[in-house]
């Protein structure tokens, strides 16, 4: 009795499919990242955040008075015209994609949208992040240069100013983010996004019956006391009402748009 065995021809065996994993979100963060300085935009963005915070502090040491030439008052100022800046950053970390044309690629890799949305969101965060750092490091080079030339050269700062300042700076590129993702054009986005708030500013300030509102509404007011230690329930709650305006609207209007906007 004889047993035959049954060979399988490598042209008929079965394919091994590819083991296809999701990209986790922390691999796509990373990602987003290295995006925010491929561009030659984002990063003399970048560069220019970090030129600036230092000149700010060049101008502490060479106009103050020695008696205010602490770290306190070194890192204060480079945080307003950074915040200016940082939320370009985020208009450009989401409207790129679609100046650029690089949409149809990135959502073809990766179709879930939210993924890739979450993921630019916390890139701009860390990018946020990093610029409180920045500040920090060239107040403590100007705090130790005033030591050493006559002035104040003091170390005192209170935590919650740092904290409040992670908080200045984190909504300020959320704002941008928001904007970019419900115009996703990167001009009018810009645009939007600097000249809506001021209009409502001037006219909370020209017309008496918005002054009300204004105090409830603009954030060049409700976003003012993160730039002190201390900060009441109630400063807090008129921050809270326009977040939801000009930041929750736009994000969650931009969300939808961009999860339902056909590429192309």
């Amino acid at each position: 009795m004889t047993t035959t065995t049954a060979t399988t021809s490598p042209a008929t065996a079965p394919r091994r499919q590819p083991d296809l994993r999701r990209p986790s979100l922390f691999r796509l963060t990373g990602v987003e990242l290295r995006k925010l300085v491929d561009t030659r935009a984002g990063l003399w963005l970048l560069i220019a955040i970090g030129l600036l915070a230092a000149a700010l502090v060049v101008v502490q040491l060479i106009w103050t008075d020695a008696a205010d030439q602490d770290f306190a008052n070194f890192f204060l100022p480079t945080l307003l015209p950074v915040g200016l800046l940082l939320p370009v950053l985020g208009i450009l970390s989401v409207t790129g994609e679609w100046s650029q044309r690089t949409a149809l690629t990135t959502f073809a890799l990766v179709p879930r949208r939210g993924r890739v949305i979450a993921a630019k969101l916390a890139a701009t965060v860390l990018a946020a992040l990093a610029s409180v750092l920045v500040g920090l490091a060239v107040a403590a080079v100007g705090t130790l240069v005033a030591g050493a030339t006559g002035g104040a050269g003091t170390w005192r700062f209170e935590g919650t100013l740092l904290l409040h300042a992670i908080v200045f700076q984190v909504i300020n590129v959320l704002m941008g983010v928001g904007f970019g993702l419900l115009l996703l054009n990167t001009p009018l986005a810009i645009v939007g996004y600097l000249l809506l708030p001021t209009i409502w500013s001037i006219l909370g300030g020209m017309i008496r019956s918005l002054e009300g509102p204004a105090r409830w509404l603009d954030t060049g007011r409700t976003m003012e006391p993160l730039l002190t230690p201390d900060v009441t329930a109630g400063q807090w709650g008129r921050l809270g009402v326009s977040l939801l305006v000009w930041l929750g609207v736009p994000l969650v209007a931009g969300l939808i748009r961009t999860l339902r906007r056909e590429v192309s």
